[in-house]
């Protein structure tokens, strides 16, 4: 079955203090973010009408546009206020929710000083991010890397920086993948096209320090699921030709939650105890059967 398209939908969409008809939200094509990227975004999910870690989703898209040098003219607390609106207003429990935050179109070029700053939030149902996720998915190699933190705001959810996640994830599907696991600018392990990694070496994590990337909320959420199990996580460098040397892989963000990983190009990887225990406390702690201070 086709999907629909995200322009051609029933339904609202929050946009700058009010709500729209989806169909009609829209930009000019001369707004500043669709030309120079100038905009930041969060992708979030809601379980049994409640979105997941929500305050701290909105505090970092505020803190992403100030990375990116510029203002959200609305607060954090009227932007959980939008959040919890648009919700409703879809009628679904179970969510994603997108809040994005964009240059206008007063000026066109390099320079955007007296831009509007604009702010939405769209919520639509989604399901699992990847199909049978918890076989284990298949990753290949990308030939683009994370750049450097003195090339990019890499600390900022920023729309720009996913150039280069698009086109290593479409060569990843062409080739028959699901995605595809990036280096750094240093040749070191770093993360997915859209989610952070974690591996398991006689029963600890190892995930790659955060230093050139973003620090997701589902990578901080699961370790401290991982250390309310005892499960010792080791943040450190990670180069590819230890990939050999670990028995199981998952990746972890908003869309993706914790997806089990089976293959990476020549390496394969069996999802076991600490992968599937990991995937149901989550599942268990998004729909509010566990507490975990956070």
């Amino acid at each position: 079955m086709a999907s629909i398209p995200y322009d051609d939908r029933d339904g609202y969409i929050w946009m700058d203090g009010e709500f729209a008809a989806w169909r009609d939200s829209k930009v000019h094509i001369l707004t500043h973010a669709l030309h120079y990227a100038s905009a930041v975004f969060e992708g979030e999910r809601a379980y049994g009408g409640k979105i997941f870690r929500s305050l701290d989703h909105s505090k970092r898209l505020h803190n992403s546009a100030r990375i990116m040098g510029f203002e959200i003219p609305f607060t954090v607390e009227q932007l959980e206020e939008a959040k919890r609106e648009a919700l409703a207003k879809s009628g679904l429990d179970s969510a994603y929710v997108r809040a994005i935050a964009w240059r206008g179109s007063e000026m066109m070029g390099v320079s955007a000083q007296n831009n509007t700053i604009h702010l939405a939030v769209a919520v639509w149902s989604w399901g699992d991010y990847f199909a049978d996720k918890m076989k284990g998915i298949r990753l290949t190699h990308a030939e683009w890397r994370r750049p450097a933190p003195d090339t990019a705001p890499c600390h900022a959810k920023a729309a720009g920086l996913y150039m280069i996640c698009t086109l290593s994830k479409h060569a990843a599907e062409k080739a028959g993948y699901a995605d595809a696991l990036m280096l750094d600018y240093r040749g070191q392990v770093a993360e997915a096209t859209g989610a952070n990694i974690f591996f398991v070496r006689d029963n600890a994590l190892h995930t790659p320090t955060p230093d050139c990337f973003l620090n997701g909320l589902t990578r901080q959420t699961t370790i401290k699921l991982a250390q309310a199990r005892q499960i010792e996580v080791i943040e450190r460098a990670i180069m590819p030709d230890e990939l050999a040397t670990f028995s199981e892989c998952f990746i972890t963000g908003s869309a993706a939650e914790i997806t089990p990983v089976a293959e990476i190009g020549a390496h394969t990887y069996k999802p076991a105890e600490i992968s599937h225990s990991l995937v149901d406390d989550y599942t268990r702690l998004v729909n509010g059967k566990m507490d975990l201070a956070l």
